[in-house]
C-alpha cells in the first residue's frame, strides 16, 4: 500500500555546493559543440583535472558559469543535456537510488538528499488522485538560463526515473516557460528495482545510506559564504589555498571576506583546517601515502601533516586507516580543536 505522503526536498533553493560530476557532463556537451574544455570552464577558476578528482565539489555559481557558456554556444540544449543523465551522474546519490527496493523508495531518497544532486529547479513530489506528481518550479532561476536549467532538470528526472525499471514508468512530462511537471501512475511506485538480494542487498543499503548521511552532513554544516569558501579552498588546496586568491574568486577583498566570515562565526584559518582535516581522513583512509596526502593538502613537509593530524585526531596519520569510516561505524568527521581566531 502506498502512503499518501512523500518527504519534502532537503533543499529549499539551488544555492548549495554540488558534485563536480555535473560540471564534467556539461563540459562534455560543450566539447561536442566545438569548445575546448578549458574554454568551457573559463571564468570558473576550475581546472579539467579537478572535475575528475574523487569527491570533487563545485559551487552553484561555478556550475552556472559553465551553463551560461554552453547556452551561448549551443542554445536550447538543456533537454539534450538532461537526457544524457543516468544514476551514475549523481555519484553517491546514484548508488542510493540504484540500491532502493522500489521506485517509491528511490523517489524518497532523491528528495531527502536532493542537495547531493545537480538540480537548480528543485523537484517537489506528492500523490494526487492516484498519480505521483513531480513539480519543478523554475521561476526563481536566473532569467538568462531559466529555460535551459528547467528543461535539463525536468528531463533528467524523467530520464533517471525511467531507467530504474525495465520499460520505464510511463511518465508524462509537460514543460512550460517557468514550470515543469511529471505525472506517473501511483501503481508504478510499487515496482521493485533490479537489485542484489539477501545479505548483499542489506550491505548495499547500509553503505548507500551511510555515504549519503556523511556527504550531506559535511555540506550542510556550513552555509552561505563559509560554505563557498570551503569549496574554493578545496579546489586550491594543493597550492596552499591562499586567502587572497579565494577572496578574489568571490569578488571580495580580503578585509571584506574576513568580516563576512566573522559574522558567520568562523575564520579563514578555521575553514582551511576543517577542509584539510576532512580530506586527510578520506585520503589516508583510501590508502594514499602520507607524503602524497601532505602534498595534496598543501603542506610543504610531511612533518607538518603529522603535527596537524595529531591536533585534529589525537594520533598520527597512520591511525586514520584504522579509524576510517570505510572500516568502522564511527563518524567520519575528525574532532577539531578550533585554532585561535585571527583578524
Amino acid at each position: 500500500m502506498i502512503p499518501d505522503n512523500l518527504p519534502a526536498p532537503a533543499a529549499a533553493d539551488w544555492d548549495f555546493p554540488r558534485s563536480a560530476l555535473g560540471v564534467a557532463l556539461l563540459v562534455r556537451h560543450a566539447v561536442r559543440a566545438g569548445l575546448a574544455p578549458e574554454a568551457a570552464l573559463a571564468g570558473t577558476g576550475l581546472a579539467v583535472d579537478h572535475l575528475e578528482a574523487p569527491g570533487a565539489v563545485v559551487t552553484a555559481a561555478q556550475e552556472l558559469r559553465v551553463v551560461r557558456t554552453l547556452q551561448r554556444h549551443r542554445p536550447g540544449s538543456g533537454a539534450e543535456v538532461g537526457a544524457s543523465y543516468d544514476a551514475s551522474t549523481f555519484g553517491v546519490l546514484g548508488l542510493a537510488l540504484l540500491s532502493s527496493r522500489t521506485v517509491r523508495d528511490a523517489v524518497e531518497v532523491a528528495l531527502r538528499y536532493v542537495d547531493l544532486s545537480h538540480a537548480f529547479a528543485i523537484p517537489r513530489a506528492g500523490l494526487v488522485d492516484g498519480r505521483l506528481v513531480v513539480d519543478l518550479d523554475g521561476s526563481g532561476l536566473p532569467a538568462d538560463v531559466r529555460a535551459f536549467l528547467l528543461a535539463r532538470d525536468a528531463t533528467a528526472v524523467d530520464t533517471v526515473l525511467a531507467s530504474l525499471v525495465p520499460g520505464g514508468v510511463g511518465a508524462r512530462l509537460s514543460l512550460g516557460a517557468d514550470r515543469a511537471r511529471l505525472e506517473v501512475d501511483a501503481a508504478e511506485l510499487d515496482r521493485p528495482l533490479a537489485r542484489p538480494t539477501g545479505r548483499a542487498a542489506a550491505q548495499v543499503d547500509r553503505l548507500a545510506e551511510q555515504l549519503c548521511l556523511q556527504a550531506v552532513a559535511r555540506r550542510r554544516e556550513r552555509t552561505g559564504v563559509a560554505q563557498e569558501v570551503r569549496v574554493l579552498i578545496t579546489q586550491r588546496l594543493a597550492a596552499g589555498a591562499p586567502m587572497p586568491e579565494v577572496a578574489s574568486a568571490l569578488g571580495l577583498s580580503e578585509r571584506t571576506l574576513r568580516r563576512r566570515l566573522g559574522a558567520a562565526g568562523t575564520t579563514y584559518r578555521e575553514l582551511l583546517e576543517e577542509v584539510r582535516a576532512l580530506l586527510a581522513a578520506e585520503l589516508l583512509g583510501a590508502g594514499l601515502p602520507v607524503a602524497e596526502v601532505a602534498r595534496r593538502l598543501g603542506y610543504a613537509e610531511t612533518a607538518a601533516l603529522t603535527h596537524a593530524h595529531r591536533r585534529w585526531a589525537g594520533g598520527p596519520p597512520s591511525s586514520a586507516r584504522r579509524e576510517h569510516p570505510a572500516f568502522t561505524q564511527r563518524s567520519p568527521r575528525p574532532h577539531l580543536q578550533a585554532p585561535s581566531r585571527t583578524t
